[in-house]
């Protein structure tokens, strides 16, 4: 599901690698990756103990308005990043323990023209919710 490395489209995009931004695309790196942002942090962290909190949080903000990573929120939690945005698809979460999946859905999911009152349709989220296999499982 995954095709080029966030940090090879950064690298298209002409942005100076520098440490601070290779750590954290490095950190974003990897399949079903939705990080907070003190959760990057804390990657960030263990590879440039210099790195700041601030860093983080505006590297973050730059690569979600360059298109690179898409800001999620699961109920009223933080703010979440997907590094994966150059497939469409949708999100399977744990209702227990809060994982999440990337899920690519059969199908088209749309909204005929006549539930749209209007809207400019710019972006569909659809969550699929549920218990992941370690949370199903009956306690002993």
């Amino acid at each position: 599901m995954h095709g080029a490395s966030l940090l090879a489209r950064l690298r298209r995009h002409g942005l100076r690698l520098t440490a601070q931004r290779r750590v954290i695309a490095e950190a974003l790196e990897g399949a079903h990756v939705h990080l907070t942002a003190d959760e990057v942090f804390e990657r960030a962290v263990g590879r440039l103990p210099e790195i700041s909190r601030a860093t983080v949080y505006n590297t973050l903000n730059q690569l979600h308005a360059l298109g690179e990573v898409r800001e999620i929120t699961i109920d009223a939690g933080p703010r979440r990043y997907d590094p994966n945005v150059e497939r469409p698809h949708q999100h399977l979460i744990c209702d227990r323990c809060g994982t999440v999946r990337d899920v690519v859905p059969l199908g088209d999911i749309s909204l005929p023209a006549d539930q749209r009152y209007g809207f400019a349709i710019s972006d569909i989220q659809v969550t699929f919710r549920g218990l992941c296999p370690a949370c199903a499982r009956p306690s002993r």
